[in-house]
């Protein structure tokens, strides 16, 4: 089926036999209601509370803020992050609980005046970089405005200058312009892009690694060596950093209660609508949106539209482990792009369903001479 007012070109599930389609709709509707099963019941993220969750009411922005000025004031990062961690009674061990310095070194240096317009800057990159990306890929300015808009809806918290100290929502914008860069035969914006994501939060390495497997499976072996060369370089950041941390912790420093919450998808879903333009839906139908925008990923018929899949579902299936009910602001790694899969939902759909509603079948006859 060709392409029409909508996409520019037929989706991902345009080719596919009835039976496939069949099994695939089935498989969605499926997981639809699985998503709104867990969501309904899922916890809630913890907005407000220190990671002890008892005495101290230090929440994280204001120990990020804190970290900034003790070190604009002439401490060393790690001395100034160990006594605020101390401070709002929050664990120093193992080494992960210190963040890398870069984003809080950086924001101590520069004006605070400035700071808040370089993140306004990244998050007018990320939207012109994906208006180009997406402008090829619809037929008209109509839906192209509408995926603009869905991008927009992810954007909520990095548009809030307060939220600016954490480093997930960083990380989560150059993600998304990484994606956004990288184009067959063109990688290296991209990696470089991605590293820089690491170097702010190291939970962005599962986006480096994601990005490495998908640049073996299509067989760009250039690309894959520099998405392992930028894991490389991380991995001697992180020593660095580990050896740094060691210095300032003490025996006696509280020790981290671990990160295998396994709250599921539900939570995924909940932390993202907390997040984002989700916050004003029901919890059941933001579990809906999230699903079918990763359908519409699934949908878009472009290596991009795969690793936009791939990297969503790996942070979602990440937060749905690991992270505890206090660390929901995992979900601004993945929260810029999570919406725009919507856009491709309509077309993903249709081709689907006539794909499983045809019934045509060949008959080959056999002439004898």
């Amino acid at each position: 089926m060709a392409g029409g007012i909508w996409l520019a070109t037929p989706t991902r599930f345009a080719g596919l036999s009835s039976r496939t389609a069949r099994i695939v709709l089935a498989l969605a509707a499926l997981l639809l209601l699985l998503a709104c099963y867990s969501a309904i019941g899922a916890p809630a993220p913890k907005l407000a509370s220190d990671a002890a969750g008892e005495s101290s009411h230090t929440t994280d922005r204001m120990l990020y803020e804190n970290i900034v000025s003790d070190i604009r004031y002439g401490d060393n990062y790690y001395t100034a992050t160990a006594t605020e961690l101390r401070r709002g009674h929050y664990p120093l061990r193992p080494f992960v609980t210190f963040r890398l310095p870069a984003l809080a070194v950086i924001q101590a240096w520069l004006p605070q005046w400035l700071a808040p317009l370089l993140l306004y800057a990244l998050v007018a990159a990320v939207v012109l970089a994906w208006m180009v990306r997406l402008r090829a890929v619809f037929a008209r300015p109509l839906p192209t405005a509408m995926a603009l808009l869905l991008l927009a809806g992810g954007l909520v918290a990095c548009v809030q200058p307060l939220l600016m100290v954490f480093h997930e929502i960083w990380a989560g914008l150059l993600i998304a312009l990484s994606l956004a860069a990288r184009r067959p035969g063109r990688w290296i914006e991209s990696v470089s892009i991605g590293l820089a994501a690491t170097l702010i939060r190291e939970t962005a390495a599962l986006y480096l690694g994601l990005m490495f497997l998908l640049a073996l499976a299509d067989g760009e072996r250039r690309e894959a060596l520099g998405w392992f060369i930028a894991a490389t370089l991380l991995a001697v950041v992180v020593a660095f950093h580990a050896h740094a941390v060691a210095m300032v912790v003490r025996p006696l420093d509280t020790p981290s209660p671990g990160w295998l919450g396994m709250l599921g998808f539900g939570f995924f879903v909940k932390s993202l609508a907390s997040t984002t333009a989700l916050v004003v839906v029901p919890t059941a139908i933001a579990a809906l949106l999230v699903t079918l925008s990763l359908f519409g990923w699934a949908a878009w018929r472009d290596p991009t539209g795969l690793r936009v899949l791939v990297t969503l579902t790996g942070y979602a299936s990440l937060i749905g482990i690991f992270c505890r009910a206090d660390t929901f602001y995992w979900v601004m790694l993945p929260a810029p792009l999570m919406l725009v899969g919507l856009a491709f939902v309509p077309y993903g759909l249709r081709d689907l369903i006539a794909a499983a509603l045809d019934k045509r079948r060949i008959t080959v006859t056999r002439v004898l001479r």
